[in-house]
């Protein structure tokens, strides 16, 4: 799959993830669920603003904001014993957020095949990631148009 489509973080990822074998892919994904920032102030304890992804294994909360100059904020809430959710939601952050409206509605669909997940965890899990593209696309068209 070329990258080309994809913004330029997103795809950085996606080359990290396809250069290593499937062990150091999830050993990979592990360490992102690390990096996955903080909730905002904003948004610690009120779920209710923020959307659930139930196609996740594990409790999900998204929120995305599209800003003034048409730039796309991603903001999720993840238990911290879910570490492949919670990968997942950093892949999603780390390769989207600051970016254009119009680059994250551009990004493939199935752009999680090229990161060679498919071999490292189930394809339940990978519904959730695919969820979460589709929850934030969906946004991000509702948001941006108005």
């Amino acid at each position: 799959m070329s990258t080309t489509a994809m913004p330029p973080k997103l795809a950085e990822l996606v080359e990290e993830f396809a250069s290593v074998g499937a062990k150091d892919r999830l050993q990979l994904l592990l360490e992102l669920s690390e990096e996955l920032p903080a909730l905002p102030a904003r948004y610690l304890g009120h779920r209710e603003d923020m959307e659930q992804v139930h196609e996740c294994q594990t409790p999900l909360f998204l929120a995305v904001e599209v800003d003034s100059g048409q730039r796309v904020h991603l903001f999720f809430d993840a238990p911290a014993e879910a570490p492949t959710t919670r990968g997942f939601a950093s892949i999603m952050h780390t390769g989207l957020d600051g970016e254009p409206a119009r680059a994250v509605l551009a990004v493939p669909n199935d752009f999680y095949t090229a990161l060679g997940l498919a071999e490292a965890v189930s394809p339940l899990r990978l519904r959730g990631m695919v969820a979460m593209l589709s929850r934030i696309k969906n946004r991000v068209r509702a948001v941006a148009s108005g």
